[in-house]
C-alpha cells in the first residue's frame, strides 16, 4: 500500500520508528516531515499527508503528534479526508470498518510504540464494510 506520513516535534521519534516498520512489512511510504525534532507547527505537516490522502497520491495516510488531537482537527479541515485519532488497535479497525478512515492519527507521547505499531496494522489490514455504514459515510462526506 502507498502511504503518506508525517508528524510534528513530539511525534517525530515515532514516526521515524513508524515509517521503518511501514517499509519493513512492505509498504511505500512518503515520508512528508519534518526532518528532524526542532519545535514545528503541526497543521504544516498535517496539510501536506491530508492533501496527498484526498488527490489520490497515497491510499492512506498517518500523523504523529504528541496526542493525535491536534493532527486529526487539522487534517479533518482537508476536503475528503476522514481522520481518526486512535489510541487502540480496536478503535483502529472499527474505524476504518464503520468510517471508511483514510488517515490515521497517532499520540507519540502516550502511546507506546509497539501499540502504535498494532494500531497500524488493524488500521491497514481492516476494510470498510460497507453496507448501513455507507449512508452515514455520504453524510459525512457531503459536509465537505
Amino acid at each position: 500500500m502507498r502511504l503518506s506520513i508525517g508528524s510534528d516535534h513530539a511525534g517525530f521519534e515515532q514516526k521515524q520508528a513508524l515509517a521503518a516498520y511501514l517499509r519493513d512489512a512492505g509498504h511505500e511510504v512518503i515520508d512528508r516531515g519534518p526532518d528532524n525534532d526542532d519545535r514545528v507547527d503541526y497543521p504544516d505537516f498535517a496539510v501536506p499527508v491530508a492533501r496527498d490522502v484526498a488527490e489520490g497520491a497515497v491510499e492512506r495516510g498517518v500523523l504523529v503528534c504528541g496526542t493525535g488531537i491536534g493532527m486529526a482537527m487539522a487534517a479533518d479541515k482537508v476536503p475528503g479526508i476522514r481522520a481518526a485519532n486512535i489510541i487502540t488497535p480496536q478503535f483502529a479497525a472499527l474505524c476504518r470498518e464503520h468510517n471508511d478512515a483514510n488517515l490515521i492519527t497517532l499520540s507519540g507521547r502516550f502511546v507506546s510504540l509497539e501499540e502504535n505499531e498494532r494500531i497500524l496494522d488493524a488500521f491497514l489490514s481492516t476494510d470498510f464494510a460497507g453496507g448501513r455504514h455507507t449512508g452515514r459515510v455520504e453524510k459525512i462526506m457531503a459536509l465537505d
